[in-house]
């Protein structure tokens, strides 16, 4: 097990060295996010390949991969104008710039690997308890199913409410669903390790760094911050009216005064 992880690692350390390298050229960072996505679909296969063995969640976590990956190349993660938050960090270590990008691109790649200990044991082992399997990926299928849906939803109103809160759909239950939706695909996992006990239990870790993540570092804080800014009490309004994350009826608009 600890092998097939080292092996991933140096899988996903070359693809986002390369990505790097793109990167360098095309002065756009966000590709890095492209990478993390997809490289998931690189590690599954992996895992396939060395054992011989195709157990249900590599499905799963492949479908979740390209599906992510994806959308970020169809919102122009790779090919548009690079990110703000990029783009500010390129600002910030500048003369430095590309070989702290290099350290971050392999941070990712690092980070890839830890989370892969989600989905790696039923690789390796038999479970001794099927309905738990299957209770973690309908879980996780439901994830990605939530995703798919919010973030339709949210390019939809993009084009057709430019610089508007959108509060429709799920998006008027949570102010994160894909955020959401999202941990839902990582909850599945540490479900369904409890089939592969003791050793899935391992599975426990990755969503609580996806937890924490979300919570803390990349997820809610600064998306949040950067709504305030650009949206002001209209977002303001919306954070008093609807869940943080978890979906919930929303409380009635006179509640925004």
């Amino acid at each position: 097990m600890i092998r097939l992880l080292l092996e991933g690692w140096a899988v996903c350390a070359a693809a986002q060295a390369a990505l790097w390298l793109i990167a360098q050229r095309t002065k756009n960072a966000g590709i890095v996010d492209v990478g993390w996505a997809l490289t998931f679909t690189l590690v599954v296969t992996l895992f396939g390949l060395s054992t011989g063995h195709w157990p249900p969640i590599a499905i799963v976590t492949i479908v979740w991969s390209l599906r992510l990956g994806g959308y970020l190349i169809a919102r122009g993660a790779a090919t548009g104008p690079e990110e703000g938050r990029y783009a500010d960090l390129r600002a910030r270590w500048a003369p430095h710039a590309a070989a702290r990008f290099f350290v971050f691109f392999q941070a990712q790649a690092a980070l890839t690997a830890i989370l892969a200990s989600a989905f790696v044991v039923p690789f390796v082992r038999a479970p001794s308890c099927v309905v738990l399997v299957y209770a973690g990926l309908a879980l996780s299928a439901i994830g990605v199913l939530g995703e798919t849906v919010a973030d339709a939803q949210l390019a939809r109103f993009k084009r057709m409410h430019r610089g508007q809160v959108c509060d429709v759909g799920l998006w008027s239950w949570s102010r994160h669903p894909n955020y959401f939706f999202e941990w839902c695909v990582w909850l599945g996992y540490a479900v369904a390790g409890f089939a592969y006990w003791p050793w899935g239990l391992i599975a426990i870790v990755p969503q609580a760094i996806i937890l924490a993540s979300i919570f803390g570092v990349t997820g809610i804080p600064p998306t949040e911050n950067q709504a305030i800014r650009s949206k002001g009490d209209a977002y303001r309004a919306y954070q008093n009216r609807v869940s943080k994350f978890v979906p919930l009826p929303p409380k009635s608009r006179a509640n925004d005064a």
